[in-house]
């Protein structure tokens, strides 16, 4: 590897399908007590990000985020905006970091991501691609690939392969998904991760893309050309209020929501502000599988709202939005203050 290679920032892609757990992941490298100092680039499918509000925030990381859709050719110019800042700051010594991760959206192929690494003036010269590394949900997965081509890129153009949430299928299924990754890409070395839990070995500092590769995947990879389109179907809306919801009727509504649309509900997240909690509920799902954790305490200056991110194919917008009305009119009511002629 020659000195200039060397010099250069280390990038790593982390890419997946809608829901299968890379922000967990990153969560967990950011909590490794190691010396690395990372910068993060966020992408976001939509008119608004979450992740950086379900990020764990680090003063030693800086987390950019880009909400403007998937990484493709038309906000490419956006990311080398992104990273040439970041070089430009580092230099002037206004941040410190030593690797870079960009967290892609759940719908992005990510070869326009690798291509702006290598055919952008500047940018090649300050970042070198270390992997692009791809996590693969073992429940949903199988659907995912039949369904959307921008799942089979993702791990097609991968260089390591992270099967999440395998506690959720029996041993033959996670056998199957296993094959059939090798099939569609036999150069990815293919691992297990819980809960974002792995040695960080098998994530950072793998030196694993190979252009050569790459060119073989894509020829014009480094002509910069290449064009990707996302089914006019799936689209995303935010839902925003510093109204408190009543939980119980959250609840009714998104188990009358996932009775409906589940199929088609790709990816929900978010953070809420539920009536009698101390402390943001963080929010996240993938077609009828929902996980809720308990976040931070909201700060004493902090007001309190609920940020809620939905993605899928044809959502009923006007219904969930009145679903999430009715869910702040029966917390006023349940809270309101009792008078004195009650």
């Amino acid at each position: 590897m020659s000195s200039v290679a060397d010099s250069r920032i280390p990038v790593t892609i982390l890419t997946g399908f809608l829901g299968s757990g890379k922000t967990t992941l990153l969560n967990r490298i950011l909590r490794e007590p190691n010396a690395y100092r990372i910068a993060v680039i966020e992408n976001e499918f939509g008119e608004a990000g979450i992740d950086s509000e379900i990020l764990l925030q680090n003063s030693a990381e800086q987390i950019i985020e880009m909400s403007n859709g998937c990484i493709c050719c038309t906000v490419r110019g956006d990311l080398a905006n992104a990273l040439t800042d970041l070089e430009r700051r580092r230099q002037a010594g206004t941040l410190k970091f030593d690797r870079v991760i960009i967290e892609t959206t759940g719908l992005a192929d990510p070869i326009p991501v690798a291509q702006t690494l290598f055919v952008e003036p500047g940018v090649h010269t300050a970042y070198l691609l270390d992997a692009v590394i791809t996590v693969v949900d073992a429940k949903h997965a199988q659907s995912q690939l039949d369904q959307h081509q921008e799942a089979q890129e993702q791990v097609g153009f991968a260089d390591r392969l992270l099967i999440s949430k395998s506690d959720l299928v029996d041993a033959p299924s996670l056998e199957h998904l296993a094959l059939r990754l090798a099939t569609m890409n036999p150069r990815a070395a293919q691992s297990r991760v819980q809960f974002g839990q792995i040695d960080l070995a098998q994530v950072l500092d793998l030196r694993s893309f190979k252009l050569n590769t790459a060119i073989e995947i894509e020829p014009h990879f480094l002509s910069g050309e290449h064009h990707h389109q996302h089914a006019d179907s799936v689209s995303s809306f935010v839902y925003r209020s510093e109204h408190a919801l009543d939980e119980p009727t959250f609840n009714r509504l998104m188990d009358a929501l996932i009775a409906s649309h589940g199929p088609d509900l790709l990816r929900y997240k978010g953070v809420l502000n539920l009536s009698g909690r101390k402390n943001r509920v963080v929010f996240q799902g993938v077609h009828a599988s929902i996980g809720v954790e308990e976040g931070p305490s909201w700060g004493p200056d902090e007001r309190r709202a609920t940020t809620l991110v939905f993605i899928g194919r044809d959502l009923p917008r006007e219904v969930i939005e009145h679903g999430l009305a009715q869910c702040e009119r029966r917390s006023a009511k349940t809270n309101a203050p009792i008078s004195d002629n009650s």
